[in-house]
């Protein structure tokens, strides 16, 4: 490819929905751009987007695709992103280095959750979308139907600039409003197509549209808006020259109708972005920050190199490629770029220009291109390079927080080193996916967003390292703690021949306020027990406080006065006293009413108004308290107190109560008591496991 200027290059993210056709979209446009010479199809796997393992097995794609064509003198970096929400992660990332969004929406299923999320995101980014229709060559597809969904749910100024004739099975002749014709497509998958005069109620239709659209674009001026009334209209030129503003400005949202099966629709759709679509020009400054946290404004026309690494993908063969893009000056190969927080440099190796799993090299690229990188060395998803001269941070990619959790439990002993390395990689690549072991629970919990989110990251374990885990429901880090004082006086005696061990604890304990842990101190006084014991003590109550003493859980909220005991010349030792101090806590917190606590989470629930009703019943039943509920467009914000016993799995059975249109999160908010037959279970399933006192 040429060097292009920089208002000859659009970088677009593909998003939307899952199975809406992105992919085939992606591979419809490589298509007709001759980037490839023949469409692959999904169910095949022969797609250049979903090029990995896992996408081929599922047919569905998993990881982000960078791909390059050129369309009329401009240069189209597109990032085919996965539709899924359990892969969310690589969507943000994908907008993240954007100029526009490209969403495409199915034309039989209409607007779907990821649709709405996908909008949402490019809004809060601040860069314009364009909307394709796809599929409206299928059975029961519906434009008119899914035009008004998408009208009533993103605004009435989405304008469609293409609309078909002959919707459904064999579609090709499409109404053009920029062109006032009719655009008949051949079908056979090479995008060409010839104009015919649109007659008739068709033409009286089109003529409509292209009026629309020219007031469309007169409203992204006040002089343009003048001009249109001063003169009943615009001229053709006008129209043409100030489209670029309108659709920047977002006056009105461009759609477009498709059917990628067929390549059918997508190159007039090409033809717009070419022309008319976001480049990086559009932002002629990027806000980044300085090391010490201050707003700079870095020009994208400027000298000095600055780049974004957006995502990573380990492949076996090539090691660690980081994607990234250009936001000024030139990167060359051979150049030294420095972290501009942390300590350190990266050497710039051999550069690549990714279409899907072909790569072309180059010695650079400039300001506004995206590409890869091969095996930085410390350089990782979401850090920004820059030259010495210029040393400032670009913002970061906002993961959505983690919804779903499992524990890990590995098949086949002795595989702990490789699964960690395999986990490790596995966040490198996808930051959306989480893990930390919990010391406290003597699990390893992996936190993704979705079922197959984590059911993903046990296949690639398996596939890349040989190795197997189970994924199971993570132990509750439910608390054990007193209602009221009680005391014990522990003797421990042990007499076998040789040393022997002796000691003698007196031990007081008294409930505290929640959350305040387990307080140790003594009041000894007299010399029955050397003051050198108190910590042989306290460390046998620490040793039965993490071992649990009811159910084995963790025991808080309580203060401990070991206030006397006894000793012996001789047979006392750090050990005696150790056990001793064990056993006597044991016998006083059993002697305390002791019971258990549970932990409750605050679940903020987004949900259409329409699932409201099923959504707020399903609380209920997990024994959830609704704290408020607030209007936010034509969502429901409900904020509620959940056990979090009840809320494993919840983000599926969410996607089941909504329709998929449900979104939540969950942090930890408190401790209080479980009922008690609740209790009981507990208790009695942790003893049949052979736990507990």
């Amino acid at each position: 490819m040429k060097d292009h200027q920089l208002h000859e290059i659009r970088n677009f993210a593909v998003l939307g929905h899952a199975s809406a056709g992105k992919t085939t979209l992606c591979e419809a446009i490589l298509a007709t751009t001759g980037r490839i010479k023949r469409m692959g199809t999904i169910s095949e796997g022969t797609t250049t987007s979903d090029y990995h393992a896992d996408e081929r097995e599922h047919q569905n794609s998993i990881h982000t695709s960078l791909l390059r064509a050129e369309w009329l003198g401009a240069e189209l970096n597109m990032i085919d992103a996965p539709g899924m929400p359990d892969f969310i992660g690589d969507a943000m990332g994908a907008l993240q280095v954007s100029d526009f969004a490209l969403i495409v929406i199915d034309a039989v299923e209409g607007v779907g959750f990821g649709t709405e999320r996908m909008w949402d995101a490019a809004t809060k980014l601040g860069i314009p979308k364009f909307l394709v229709i796809n599929g409206v060559d299928r059975e029961n597809s519906s434009v008119a139907t899914v035009l008004e969904q998408v009208r009533s749910t993103f605004g009435a100024n989405v304008f469609p600039l293409t609309l078909p004739l002959d919707e459904g099975p064999g579609c090709t002749h499409f109404l053009d409003a920029m062109r006032s014709e009719v655009v008949n497509y051949k079908g056979d998958q090479s995008g060409k197509f010839e104009e015919a005069k649109a007659d008739g109620g068709d033409g009286e239709r089109v003529k409509k549209m292209h009026q629309q659209l020219v007031e469309y674009v007169a409203e992204a001026d006040d002089g343009l808006m003048e001009k249109f009334f001063d003169q009943g209209g615009l001229s053709e030129e006008e129209l043409r020259a100030h489209l670029h503003t309108a659709v920047q400005a977002q006056t009105f949202v461009p759609l477009f109708c498709t059917a990628a099966a067929s390549n059918t629709g997508v190159t007039r759709l090409l033809d717009f972005i070419a022309k008319f679509g976001s480049s990086p020009l559009d932002r002629k400054t990027v806000l980044c920050e300085s090391p010490a946290g201050e707003p700079v404004e870095v020009d994208v026309e400027g000298k000095e190199t600055l780049i974004f690494v957006f995502k990573t993908l380990i492949e076996g063969h090539v090691g660690a490629l980081s994607f990234f893009r250009v936001y000024s000056g030139e990167l060359k190969s051979g150049q030294t770029l420095e972290h501009p927080v942390r300590s350190g440099s990266e050497r710039i190796g051999q550069i690549l220009l990714p279409n899907g799993k072909d790569r072309e090299t180059s010695d650079h690229l400039r300001s506004g291109e995206i590409g890869a990188l091969v095996k930085l060395k410390d350089t990782h998803t979401n850090d920004t390079l820059c030259s010495p001269k210029l040393k400032v941070r670009l913002p970061k990619i906002e993961y959505p927080a983690p919804n779903i959790h499992a524990a890990l439990k590995s098949e086949t002993r002795g595989d702990e080193e490789k699964i960690a390395e395999g986990l490790a990689v596995v966040h490198e690549e996808d930051p959306a996916f989480s893990y930390r072991h919990d010391p406290e629970l003597h699990q390893t919990i992996l936190s993704g967003q979705g079922e197959q989110h984590l059911r993903t990251v046990a296949e690639t374990l398996k596939r890349r390292y040989n190795v197997g885990i189970e994924l199971i429901p993570p132990r509750i880090p439910y608390r054990e703690t007193i209602r009221r004082n009680a005391d014990s006086r522990y003797r421990h005696k042990k007499q076998s021949g040789g040393a022997g061990q002796f000691a003698e604890v007196w031990m007081k304990i008294e409930p505290k306020p929640r959350d305040s842990g387990v307080e140790f101190g003594h009041s000894l006084v007299g010399n029955n027990v050397d003051r050198g014991f108190v910590p042989s003590v306290e460390k046998g109550v620490r040793t039965a406080e993490e071992e649990g003493i009811l159910a084995g859980y963790q025991v808080c909220d309580l203060k401990v006065d070991f206030y006397d005991g006894k000793q012996h010349p001789v047979d006392s030792k750090d050990v005696a006293f150790q056990i001793a101090g064990r056993n006597a806590f044991r016998e006083a917190f059993m002697n305390a009413d002791p019971h258990l606590i549970e932990p409750i989470v605050e679940v903020k629930v987004r949900v259409p108004d329409d699932a409201l009703g099923n959504v707020l019943g399903d609380l209920s039943t997990r024994g959830g308290r609704v704290l408020g509920t607030d209007t936010e467009g034509h969502h429901q914000i409900v904020t509620a107190e959940v056990p979090q016993r009840n809320m494993h799995a919840y983000a599926t059975d969410l996607r089941s109560l909504t329709g998929g249109r449900g979104q939540h999160s969950e942090t930890f908010s408190h401790y209080e008591d479980m009922p008690r037959d609740v209790e009981k279970k507990i208790i009695a399933e942790t003893k049949s496991n052979g736990g507990g006192g």
